[in-house]
C-alpha cells in the first residue's frame, strides 16, 4: 500500500478518479535514504482530495489536484527560504538565529557508555536547563558529548523523562516496533479521528473558498501545529493564533508559519483571559493544541470539555509520542521522533545522522490538517464533535514505511532558481518579505493566504465577523 493509498483508506468512501490527482517527480531531493519528498507530496495530495470533498459538499463539483514532489520537499525547509529585503533592495535568506545554530550543534546523537547512542534535545531555555540538570555539564558539544558518555542509553532516557525534559535513545526501526510505545502506535491509525459528542449536521454554506466561514483557534508552537493551521488558512479558514508573551518561541518558525493568520495574546493562567478563550472556543469550528497530555484539561480546555461547550467542535491534538502507551506523557521534537523510530539510525553511514529537514514536523502538520478536513466532512454529513490526533512518531513510522532509496550526496535540495519560482512577495510586519507560496494546486480554488503575516500578539482576541 502506498502512502497515498493509506490516506485514502482513512478517508473511506469512493476513491478519487485516477485523473483527479497528479503527483509528479520523485526523490531524492535531499541527501537522505528516505523518500521524504514523495511522502510529503502524498499527504499534500490527500489534503487536496479532502478539500475537493468539501468543495463538492458546497457546490456539487470536484476539483483536480496536483503536487510536485520537489516542491513538497521544499516546504520542509521553508524557513530557510524566507527572505528579507536588505538595504540594497535585494532579497536574501533571513539570518539564522545564533541560538538555533547552537542548539543544532548540541542536539545530536552522542555515544553512550553501553555502545549505543542518545540524543538530548536542548531547545527552549526551560527544557535546556532540565537536560543540563540531568547531564550536569556545560552547554557545549564537547560538554554534552562527555556527559552522555557516562550514561547507559536507556537509563539516560528515563532520567530525561523524569526531569520532564526531552531526548531519545537511537533505535532501529525493528527495535522501535518491538518497544511498547512502537507496538501501541502500530495498532493505531496514522490519523486518529474519534467522535466524542453528538450534534446536528453542519452543512457548508455557499462561498468562494472551501473553508470559508470556518474558524480555527491555533494554540500551537514550533512546528507541526502551526503548519496544520496555516494549511487550513490556505483554503479560506479564519485562523486566530493564541499564545502568551512569556511562552518561548523560535522567531524563524513564527515568521514562516503565520501567513494568513491573525495573532493574539491570552494567558490561560489568568481567569479573565481564560474566560475570553472559552468564549472564542464556544464560537469556533476547530481547536488545535500541542500541549502535554492533560495540561489543557486541567485548565478546562480538554476535548470533551470544549465539545460540551461547543457541540460540533473539531479538536486537534498534536504530540510527539501519540495518544497512549508508556511514552504518551512525554514531550518531544522533530529530532526525537527521528531518533526513536529508526530514521536517524538508518540515515547515517558511520554514525546515526538526522535528516536536515523537518520531515516529521511537516508531515505531522499536514496530517493534522488532513484529519481536520475529514472530520469537517463528517460533521457536515452526520453531525457531532470529533477529536483528531496525530503525532511526530506516527509520521516517522509513516515515512519509514515508504521504503528507502540509494543515498545521493548530490541531491542537495532546491536550487535558487527553483526557490525564486516558488516564492511570493508581500509587505509584512517584518518588512518586505519573500516566502514559499502554497504548493498544492487545485483547479478551481487556488490555495492562497488572504491575510498578511502578523506579528505575535498584534490582534485582538475576537472573531472578525462576530
Amino acid at each position: 500500500m502506498t502512502g497515498f493509498d493509506e490516506l485514502m483508506a482513512l478517508r473511506g468512501g469512493k476513491p478519487p478518479d485516477d485523473a483527479e490527482v497528479t503527483v509528479s517527480g520523485c526523490d531524492p531531493v535531499y541527501p537522505t535514504v528516505f523518500k521524504i519528498g514523495e511522502t510529503c507530496a502524498a499527504v499534500i495530495a490527500g489534503i487536496g482530495v479532502a478539500v475537493s470533498d468539501l468543495w463538492e459538499l458546497r457546490t456539487g463539483r470536484r476539483q483536480k489536484v496536483a503536487v510536485d514532489v520537489r516542491h513538497a520537499a521544499g516546504t520542509m525547509r521553508s524557513a530557510d527560504f524566507t527572505w528579507l529585503q536588505g538595504t540594497n533592495g535585494s532579497f536574501e535568506p533571513a539570518p539564522l538565529d545564533p541560538r538555533m545554530v547552537h542548539m543544532r550543534s548540541v542536539t545530536q546523537p552522542w555515544p553512550t557508555k553501553d555502545g549505543r547512542w542518545f540524543l538530548p534535545h536542548l531547545n527552549l531555555p526551560h527544557l535546556r536547563e532540565r537536560v543540563l540538570g540531568v547531564l550536569k555539564c556545560e552547554d557545549t558539544p564537547e560538554g554534552v558529548r562527555n556527559a552522555v558518555a557516562k550514561w547507559s542509553a536507556d537509563d539516560l532516557e528515563e532520567a530525561i523523562a523524569k526531569a520532564r525534559a526531552c531526548g531519545g535513545t537511537v533505535r532501529s526501526n525493528a527495535q522501535w516496533l518491538a518497544h511498547p510505545q512502537g507496538r501501541f502506535l502500530s495498532a493505531r491509525p496514522l490519523v486518529e479521528i474519534e467522535k466524542i459528542g453528538e450534534g446536528e449536521p453542519e452543512p457548508f454554506r455557499t462561498g468562494d473558498r472551501p473553508l470559508q466561514g470556518i474558524r480555527v483557534l491555533d494554540l500551537t508552537r514550533i512546528l507541526a501545529g502551526p503548519v496544520a493551521a496555516r494549511t487550513l488558512a490556505e483554503h479560506g479558514a479564519e485562523v486566530l493564533m493564541v499564545t502568551a508573551p512569556h511562552l518561548p518561541q523560535t522567531p524563524e518558525h513564527v515568521r514562516d508559519t503565520s501567513h494568513g493568520k491573525r495573532s493574539c495574546f491570552l494567558d490561560l493562567t489568568k481567569p479573565d483571559q481564560a474566560a475570553r478563550l472559552k468564549s472564542l472556543a464556544g464560537n469556533a469550528d476547530v481547536f488545535s493544541q500541542g500541549y502535554r497530555p492533560g495540561a489543557l484539561s486541567a485548565l478546562g480546555f480538554g476535548p470533551e470539555q470544549l465539545a460540551e461547550l461547543r457541540p460540533g467542535l473539531i479538536y486537534l491534538s498534536i504530540s510527539c509520542f501519540g495518544s497512549g502507551g508508556p511514552f504518551s506523557d512525554r514531550a518531544g521534537w522533530e529530532q526525537v521522533a527521528q531518533t526513536v523510530t529508526g530514521i536517524c539510525r538508518d540515515n547515517g553511514r558511520d554514525r546515526p545522522t538526522l535528516i536536515h529537514a523537518a520531515a516529521c514536523d511537516w508531515t505531522t502538520g499536514y496530517l493534522g490538517a488532513y484529519g481536520v478536513l475529514l472530520a469537517l466532512a463528517r460533521r457536515a454529513r452526520e453531525g457531532g464533535s470529533f477529536h483528531v490526533r496525530v503525532s511526530l512518531c506516527q509520521a516517522g513510522m509513516f515515512i519509514y514505511r515508504q521504503g528507502k532509496i540509494a543515498l545521493d550526496p548530490s541531491a542537495t535540495g532546491l536550487t535558487r532558481e527553483e526557490i525564486e519560482a516558488l516564492q511570493i512577495s508581500a509587505q509584512t510586519t517584518y518588512g518586505p518579505m519573500r516566502f514559499l507560496k502554497p504548493v498544492l494546486k487545485l483547479s478551481e480554488t487556488p490555495a492562497r493566504w488572504e491575510r498578511p503575516t502578523p506579528k505575535l500578539g498584534a490582534n485582538e482576541p475576537v472573531w472578525l465577523d462576530a
